[in-house]
C-alpha cells in the first residue's frame, strides 16, 4: 500500500487507526500490570508513541541502522509524547496520572531517567510488537523475531 494515494486513503487511516488503538491498549496492559493502574489517555499516548515507533520501522533509514540506534530514536519519540502529553494532562490539566518528580533525573516530574533506561530496553519489544501485528493483519513482511532484536542489541548489529 503506497502511502499517499488518494484511492488507498481510507485503507490507510483504517490500518494506522487500528495499530493505534491495538498498540495502545497492549500499552495500557503493560502499565496495569507494572503500576497496578492505567489511565484511559495511555490508550492514545502509548498507540501514537509505538504507532510512529513502527512507522519509522516502515523507513530503511530507520531499519537498517543497528539495534541499539533504533532503540535511541524510538526512546527520544515516548520522552517526548510523554512529556508533552505530561505537561498538559498532568500540569495544565491538572489530573495527576504520573508524576515522576522524586525519580533521578525527573524533568518536571514527567519524564526521568530510570524510565527512559526501561524504555530503552523495551524498544526491540516495541519494533518486534509491530511489525507482528503488520505481518498478521496486513499480511506484511514477516518479522525476524524478538529474540533477534535482542541479541542485535546487545551484539552492537
Amino acid at each position: 500500500m503506497e502511502y499517499g494515494k488518494p484511492d488507498n486513503l481510507k485503507n490507510i487511516i483504517y490500518k494506522d487507526l487500528l495499530l493505534i488503538f491495538i498498540m495502545g491498549s497492549l500499552y495500557m496492559v503493560l502499565e496495569g500490570v507494572w503500576r497496578g493502574w492505567t489511565h484511559i489517555s495511555m490508550l492514545v499516548v502509548g498507540g501514537i508513541s509505538a504507532f510512529l515507533i513502527g512507522r519509522l520501522n516502515e523507513n530503511p533509514r530507520f531499519y537498517d541502522r543497528k539495534m541499539w540506534q533504533e532503540c535511541i530514536i524510538g526512546t527520544g519519540i515516548v520522552l517526548i509524547l510523554e512529556f508533552t502529553s505530561g505537561m498538559i494532562l498532568n500540569v495544565w490539566l491538572k489530573l495527576d496520572i504520573w508524576n515522576y518528580g522524586n525519580m533521578p533525573g525527573s524533568l518536571y516530574g514527567q519524564v526521568c531517567l530510570p524510565y527512559a533506561v526501561l524504555w530503552f530496553m523495551l524498544m526491540p519489544i516495541c519494533i518486534y510488537t509491530d511489525d507482528y501485528l503488520r505481518y498478521k493483519l496486513f499480511s506484511e513482511k514477516k518479522p525476524i523475531g524478538v529474540l533477534k532484536n535482542y541479541v542485535d542489541l546487545f551484539m552492537g548489529k
